[in-house]
């Protein structure tokens, strides 16, 4: 009987080669000079040796989500992209709307989780929340509340943690 490979293999299957991270900040009212999501996000990546390797800035219009995801999903070397902002349920939030219809796999997992850790700090204020994350042209997508406590729950508590491990998977035969 073969012994089934299990996440610990996969972890030291995919190694601890840097990788490159988009970052897309989705905010009507954040500029590239206020958004401390991106200066978060890019101080941790370096600290642990990846890359941040892309960043945009855009309104929370299908049209310009739609766009910031094909354009860096087609970067040869960007296996994740992380979204911040645009998953409330706000009319003006269509952020997931995008990106859920767009996604080729889906790990509901990743929102299940994120609302479970959001919780003990927001309480019943999780369930607002629409983070949610997949594949999409062999590229990890995460997205996530634009709030800097959402964000750092996001990076540290999950994608952080399997950061080599997801992008060796969506790249994988």
């Amino acid at each position: 009987m073969t012994q089934r490979k299990g996440a610990d293999d996969h972890r030291q299957f995919a190694g601890t080669q840097p990788v490159r991270v988009a970052i897309v900040t989705v905010s009507d009212s954040r500029t590239p000079e206020t958004d401390t999501n991106r200066q978060y996000i890019e101080q941790r990546l370096t600290e642990l040796g990846h890359i941040a390797a892309a960043y945009r800035l855009i309104k929370d219009e299908p049209d310009q989500v739609r766009a910031a995801l094909d354009e860096l999903a087609a970067m040869p070397d960007v296996r994740i992209i992380l979204f911040n902002g645009g998953t409330g349920i706000s009319p003006r939030d269509t952020t997931f709307d995008v990106i859920s219809r767009m996604l080729e796999k889906t790990l509901p997992g990743f929102g299940e989780l994120f609302r479970m850790l959001s919780y003990p700090e927001v309480g019943a204020a999780a369930m607002l929340s629409r983070a949610t994350a997949g594949v999409y042209k062999k590229t990890f997508v995460a997205s996530v509340p634009g709030s800097p406590n959402a964000v750092q729950v996001a990076l540290e508590k999950l994608i952080l943690p399997e950061i080599n491990h997801l992008a060796w998977e969506v790249v994988r035969k």
